[in-house]
């Protein structure tokens, strides 16, 4: 019983930190104490301490000898790194998606970015951009996890992490690249719709790579 209470605990601890990193409360480069960390994540000292060594692990803080910890830096090794891992896993996906996914699932998909994208064209409110927002995170995580591998999802989910944290600096979603977005996730679906394997990888891989070369300011 205290195991799992002590695991749950150290998850409550790993979602308020991501909470917190995605809200911009912790920056990309920026040093805390455990104790700051209790105090910004709201969490006991003892869950924080159970925290720390799997945020070490997962590239997401490093300890810095009489300085502390700091949060992962984003710099062009991070972009190029985590863009690149981005790449290898999603090229799969796309492809075990095309040939797995339902076609209700693909229609259903269509609609709703083209929902989004008449939407946009009367005008980008707060409220689109947060639901494509969280269109754009959802329709790449459904891919992976077509894999049904467990270590892929889990990895993604990490990298994913570092992706937003690039974003928050570089290539988050703004009004203006909504429609974009949108049309860039439309030629994959469309691919996707005709069982179109190496155009919906294609598709995906153009993608991607925008989002890279934005992010390194190509």
């Amino acid at each position: 019983m205290e195991v799992r209470e002590t695991a749950t605990l150290r998850e409550k601890a790993y979602d308020a930190f991501k909470k917190r990193l995605f809200s911009r409360d912790i920056r990309p480069g920026q040093f805390l104490s455990q104790r700051e960390l209790v105090e910004v994540t709201g969490m006991p000292l003892g869950a924080i301490r159970e925290l720390v060594p799997r945020l070490e692990a997962d590239g997401l803080i490093k300890t810095v000898p009489q300085r502390g910890m700091q949060i992962a830096h984003v710099d062009v090794d991070l972009i190029r790194n985590a863009f690149q891992l981005r790449l290898i896993l999603e090229r799969e996906a796309a492809a075990e998606f095309c040939r797995k996914a339902e076609d209700t699932t693909l229609l259903r998909l269509r609609d709703e970015h083209l929902a989004v994208k008449r939407e946009a064209s009367e005008g980008v409110t707060p409220d689109l951009l947060e639901r494509a927002q969280q269109m754009d995170w959802l329709f790449h995580d459904q891919m992976i996890d077509t894999l049904g591998n467990a270590l892929i999802s889990s990895v993604y989910r990490v990298n994913s992490i570092k992706i937003r944290l690039i974003r928050q600096q570089d290539t988050r979603m703004l009004p203006e690249l909504v429609t974009s977005v949108m049309d860039e996730h439309m030629r994959i679906i469309d691919a996707l719709v005709a069982r179109d394997e190496a155009g919906s990888v294609q598709a995906l891989e153009a993608h991607i790579d925008i989002a890279r070369r934005r992010a390194l300011g190509i």
